[in-house]
């Protein structure tokens, strides 16, 4: 939004008058729900002291925090201390690998297994500087808490918290303490999502008015994990629970592409409808036996869900959410601007006047092997040519492995994060959110002002090199 303010984009988009009364109403709603304690610090563009070697625990490595801990590992300035997990021998391959990539630096590596409160202990005993968290939903908020009281910045896997007051709790635990917490939400990081985000920044598609967003990946196969591993707990919330669950790996660069949250627009209000639930009751009949425990259970969540949320400033984003339907893997991905559009799935670009050698105005694509190389020559987001190379291999595409070296980087450099604290409160918040809205069939739910009117002020997110 680097053309036009607040007040002068409602004008420019012919919203009424009440329009803008409404927004102003909100601005002022939001900013009284909650006051920053004293001493509390607002952390929207924060930055932490220097550390010359992040000292870095990890809780749970099972099938994400095993690549959480051989990727920080091979960092340069890290030093892993610590690794929790339920079960023994995960620590011990995790610990294992941390020795083959390090060079010599996680030599010393601490285990604490086989109680579920072992973490704690870890905590209390090592006093990490980063605390890395890839559990179970339900564990995300009372960990990144505590990791933050223990004195360590948290890093927690997606999404940060399942209740608007489990985010409540972390803002203020943040803001408190002084600590970073990070959701760490890798697709930001992706190849596409760093081009889109710097032809964003260029002005390429003007002023954005729209953007779509979901996460539409068939998973049915996770609830094999009876046991160990992510279906063992994540079918319940399938069961539980009606909403969009899993937000934001499609809303995080939309987000951030329209500078929500960030000096220009913030979260505004939602409105959710989800479809019946038929798919994982369906499968569970037809792969497990009749007194199977996945047979026993109701299943009210439905199998897709649509959302969308109306920003502040009146543009919109549709964020959709569906892991049980047989379909191709999606996130999305488009942007509308008012002179053009950039999309996902697949990747392609149609701009007012034509993409320069390969179409001719915005009534087609620019998409293909050819196109596609010429874009990425050049709108490459400079992070991505930096780093490609070195992290190719560290998971889905690469993006993992930037995320990573990002945080380390902006620890060791006393700089702030890409994504910061609020951030993965308002993307999370489509959680409970968008279950509440369903339950009360499609009535808007405002977003809470996480920021407490600090958004404002916030810097946008650069293109960093």
């Amino acid at each position: 939004m680097s053309k036009l303010d607040r007040r002068n984009f409602l004008k420019k988009t012919s919203l009424t008058a009440a329009a803008l009364a409404t927004a102003t109403a909100f601005d002022s709603c939001a900013e009284q729900e909650q006051e920053r304690p004293t001493g509390s610090q607002y952390m929207g563009d924060f930055a932490a002291p220097k550390l010359e070697t992040v000292k870095i625990a990890l809780i749970g490595v099972g099938a994400r925090g095993s690549g959480h801990a051989r990727d920080f590992a091979s960092l340069e300035g890290t030093e892993i201390v610590a690794i929790s997990d339920l079960y023994e021998d995960w620590a011990q391959r995790s610990a294992d690998r941390c020795k083959e990539v390090g060079e010599g630096r996680h030599q010393n590596i601490k285990l604490y297994y086989g109680d579920e409160n072992k973490w704690k202990q870890m905590l209390s005993e090592t006093k990490p500087d980063a605390v890395i968290i890839s559990t179970n939903w339900a564990n995300h908020a009372p960990m990144a808490i505590e990791a933050m009281k223990q004195g360590a910045h948290a890093f927690v896997e997606v999404p940060l918290a399942t209740t608007l007051d489990e985010m409540w709790a972390i803002v203020d635990t943040s803001e408190a303490t002084g600590k970073h917490c990070m959701m760490m939400e890798n697709v930001n990081y992706g190849r596409d999502e760093l081009m889109f985000l710097n032809m964003c920044r260029q002005g390429l598609i003007g002023d954005i008015l729209h953007g779509e967003a979901s996460y539409i990946h068939e998973l049915r196969f996770q609830m094999e994990e009876q046991e160990r591993g992510t279906g063992s707990w994540r079918t319940h919330h399938y069961a539980n629970r009606n909403g969009n669950l899993y937000p934001t790996h499609g809303l995080g660069p939309v987000a951030q592409y329209m500078n929500l949250a960030r000096k220009d627009d913030t979260f505004g209000t939602l409105v959710s409808y989800s479809t019946p639930a038929m798919g994982r009751a369906k499968y569970a009949k037809e792969n497990y036996a009749e007194d199977h425990k996945w047979n026993q259970l109701d299943y009210k969540g439905g199998d897709l869900n649509t959302s969308i949320i109306k920003t502040q400033l009146g543009r919109t984003v549709m964020v959709q959410w569906d892991e049980t339907s047989p379909r191709p893997y999606s996130r999305l991905n488009l942007i509308q601007g008012t002179t053009g559009c950039l999309a996902g799935f697949p990747t392609r670009v149609a701009l007012e006047g034509g993409v320069e050698g390969f179409t001719y105005n915005h009534h087609s694509w620019a998409q293909g092997q050819e196109a596609l190389a010429a874009l990425y020559e050049r709108y490459d987001h400079p992070l991505y040519k930096k780093l490609n190379e070195s992290t190719k291999n560290s998971g889905h595409g690469g993006m993992d492995g930037i995320m990573r070296y990002r945080i380390v980087e902006s620890l060791r450099t006393g700089t702030p994060l890409d994504q910061n604290l609020y951030e993965g409160c308002f993307w999370s918040a489509v959680g409970p959110l968008s279950e509440k809205s369903v339950a009360e069939d499609g009535i808007p739910q405002a977003f809470p002002d996480f920021t407490r009117g600090g958004w404002k002020e916030t810097k946008e997110l650069g293109i960093i090199s």
